[in-house]
């Protein structure tokens, strides 16, 4: 086999060693436009996962490597005057020079063909004449470039300008230090690679940047200033480049990594930002993935596709942790204000890998601090705090969020909905929250929907809440009122989700006469006087909820029903006083909340379920979200409830862990107005990590509530809690150790015989 490698950084250079090793017979060429000891930045942080792969797949590089490792366990955090360390963590880097000596020195040994100060030839030539090419030529390969309609790239330029430079000595820990000038917040993010050195890369939002004047400088006077702003963590030692520049992060995304021989990877393939350290690892990782498959499948094209399907995910993965982290210093300075030690758990955790319970092994005496800080009581998980809203103390943080269940008979809610609804009280969530409520029967999205514009609705509502309260005492009830808009006369969501009814259809209203779906019904739109009864209709539901006894009332803004529909620019087109620009889309959704608070009772609280974007292009986004919490906040709404999308059928989501708390997140540090993040939190470590961290104040949960209707009690049953923030029901109580299962503890044998 004749391989073709372009690029010759670590992650091509590890590719060539292994494919050689694994099959010395191969004639492997790696082609390098630099000199051998040409490089870029200093330093390479490689984890523990990385290096035991390359234990087993290579003992020499291995064993080379760990020679010339620098390790430590601390972060030091600098936050106004306040330093604090977080310990346990387990780091090892060496110079990036170091590392490429090591890499050509095993090629050489095993016969790789090494061309530097060498272009490679075009790819369609290397095609043709090698049996495979790996294109490991860096975030702005030319390979990826000859065939961009194939690897179909997408390019993603960030906010921050950033530099990598380096000081001539070792720090004693990973370093964050915050460094708020009077042109904005800069930061340095620094860490030991050699005995007597470390990596300092410093960044800064691009308007801080030109505001700070290092547009109009060149590098050595940035350098300069950089040293001086700062001088105390750097001790007053200058700095130091390597072909150093200021530049954007680019987020590289690959549709496909390989088309017929030619295969993506390392940073051609996939890149993810520097502070989760990851550049490298990935690459590393790539090559052991690319030559395990090449050794285990029967052809080039097989291994190729194998490689990819292997190694998508998990990049993917570690690109939305990237990212995390990244938009987090892109929007450090929604954070200042917080506490020191606040801050600094919150920085730790800010890329969703590192949580709470991680933390909490790796150094619990920090974590006890923040906890300590953040008011909670000794042995109490953060989740299981308090927190008031008006008149209303929830005796904990979890949520069990709205879900349509589709299963009321003319509006009524019945059997199916006290026992769904009690049993979610009677499993220890601080407040449990009805399905969306619909004002009118029009208003239903499908015959199932329930409704609370009847007197008999209203008392079956009633069952459900006197259950609740007697027999989960502790537990608050909420109700989400809304209406459908254009997105209401549809099919139960099993039958088929958003599909009109075949028949019985109701008409339907809207902001402006837009179908939700090509095959939708295309809504009325809604005149004047419609929009005044449709006040009334919002008043008198609030007015029933409240005889029935709800704790809290929610107003859904979200999800492309009729307020969210006034809400989008995409679903708005009206030319009177509700349409036009967010202040006046914001107009009717504000007068029925004002309708609502004037009837629904002073000391019980109200929130506001929004869509913090609609996941499309030219609707609404995170800035404009806060604009909308903001005229909520001020009208009274005493908490946001932070959704996202399903506003148009159009929706490009980003999904992944967490995906939507970081507008909640925005929302909570840019507003100080009390957030309910919700989408993909299933874990009780996540929920301690966002609400100790600072990003919500609530966690709702739909699907582990299905899948787990004692969510909560189990949650206090596994983290050892037993406190006034969740009580088990008398009857169940005897349930609340984890039962035992079959035995683990075996006796190991005492002696083990080899081969004879």
């Amino acid at each position: 086999m004749r391989v073709a490698i372009v690029g010759g950084g670590p992650g091509g250079l590890y590719a060539a060693a292994l494919l050689k090793r694994l099959d010395p017979t191969r004639e492997i060429t790696v082609w390098e436009r630099n000199a051998p000891d040409d490089t870029f930045g200093f330093g390479v942080v490689l984890s523990d996962e990385t290096l035991g792969g390359i234990e087993h797949a290579d003992p020499q590089v291995y064993e080379a490597l760990q020679h010339h490792f620098t390790r430590w366990d601390d972060i030091d955090i600098s936050h106004r005057n306040t330093r604090h360390t977080s310990g346990g963590h387990g780091f090892a880097a060496l110079g990036r020079k170091r590392l490429l000596e090591i890499l050509h020195n095993r090629c050489r040994t095993l016969g790789v063909d090494l061309r530097f100060n060498s272009e490679a030839p075009y790819p369609a030539w290397l095609a043709e004449t090698h049996d495979l090419v790996i294109s490991a030529d860096g975030v702005h390969s030319t390979t990826r470039e000859a065939y961009a309609h194939v690897f179909r790239p997408h390019v993603t330029t960030h906010h921050c300008r950033y530099i990598w430079l380096a000081t001539d000595f070792a720090f004693d820990a990973f370093r964050f230090e915050i460094a708020e000038t009077e042109h904005g917040v800069m930061q340095l993010h620094g860490y030991p690679y050699a005995p007597d050195a470390s990596t300092v890369i410093v960044e800064m939002r691009e308007e801080v940047w030109r505001a700070a004047g290092f547009a109009d400088l060149d590098v050595a006077d940035s350098i300069e200033r950089c040293a001086k702003i700062f001088a105390d963590p750097l001790r007053g030692r200058p700095l130091h480049t390597n072909k150093s520049a200021w530049t954007t992060f680019r987020t590289v995304v690959n549709a496909h990594w390989s088309h017929e021989n030619i295969v993506l990877l390392g940073d051609a393939a996939h890149t993810a930002h520097f502070s989760i350290g990851s550049g490298t690892k990935l690459a590393v990782e790539d090559a052991l993935a690319l030559a395990a498959c090449l050794e285990e499948q029967p052809s080039v094209e097989r291994a190729l596709a194998a490689y990819e399907e292997e190694r998508k995910p998990v990049v993917a993965s570690t690109q939305r942790a990237a990212r995390a982290s990244l938009e987090w210093f892109e929007n450090i300075g929604l954070y200042l204000g917080q506490p020191p030690r606040q801050f600094a758990f919150n920085l730790l955790t800010r890329s969703r890998r590192v949580t709470h319970d991680n933390l909490r092994l790796r150094d619990p005496r920090f974590t006890e601090s923040v906890e300590r800080d953040f008011g909670c009581p000794p042995g109490t998980p953060p989740m299981f705090t308090p927190l008031r809203l008006r008149g209303l103390t929830l005796r904990n943080r979890v949520v069990v969020s709205p879900m349509d269940m589709y299963s009321a008979v003319d509006g009524l809610p019945g059997d199916f909905h006290l026992v769904h609804l009690g049993a979610r009280a009677l499993g220890g969530a601080g407040l449990v929250m009805t399905e969306m409520v619909c004002v009118s029967a029009e208003g239903r999205i499908t015959p199932g929907c329930t409704g609370l514009y009847t007197a008999e609705q209203a008392e079956g509502w009633r069952r459900i809440t006197d259950f609740v309260h007697a027999q989960a005492p502790g537990t608050a009830i909420g109700v989400q009122l809304g209406h459908s808009g254009r997105k209401g006369s549809t099919k139960l969501m099993w039958e088929g989700i958003d599909e009109p009814l075949p028949d019985g259809n109701w008409p339907l209203v809207a902001a402006s006469p837009l179908p939700y779906r090509p095959d939708s019904q295309t809504p009325r739109e809604l005149t004047r006087a419609q929009l005044t009864d449709l006040r009334e209709q919002f008043a008198s539901a609030a007015w029933r909820a409240a005889r029935a006894g709800f704790d809290l009332l929610e107003l859904h803004c979200a999800h492309g029903y009729l307020l969210s529909g006034f809400l989008s620019p995409l679903t708005n087109r009206r030319t009177d006083a509700y349409g036009g620009s967010l202040a006046e889309r914001l107009r009717f959704p504000l007068e029925v909340f004002d309708a609502i608070r004037g009837v629904w009772p002073e000391e019980r609280p109200m929130t506001v379920r929004i869509s913090a974007t609609d996941w499309a292009e030219g609707g609404t986004g995170a800035e404009d979200a806060v604009e909308i919490a903001r005229a909520f906040a001020a009208h009274g709404a005493d908490a946001i409830d932070v959704s996202t999308g399903q506003v148009v059928a159009e929706e490009r989501p980003e999904y992944g862990r967490s995906y939507q708390t970081p507008y909640a997140d925005r929302i909570r540090n840019s507003l100080g107005v009390p957030v309910i993040a919700v989408g993909a939190i299933s874990s009780w470590d996540d929920v301690n990590s966002l609400i100790l961290a600072g990003r919500t104040d609530l966690c709702a949960l739909a699907r582990p509530h299905l899948y787990d209707p004692h969510w909560t009690l189990h949650a206090a049953a596994e983290q050892s809690y037993d406190g006034p923030g969740v009580t088990w029901p008398a009857p169940y109580r005897a349930g609340s150790r984890r039962p035992q299962t079959g035995r683990t503890d075996a006796p190991k044998p005492r002696l083990t015989l080899g081969p004879v």
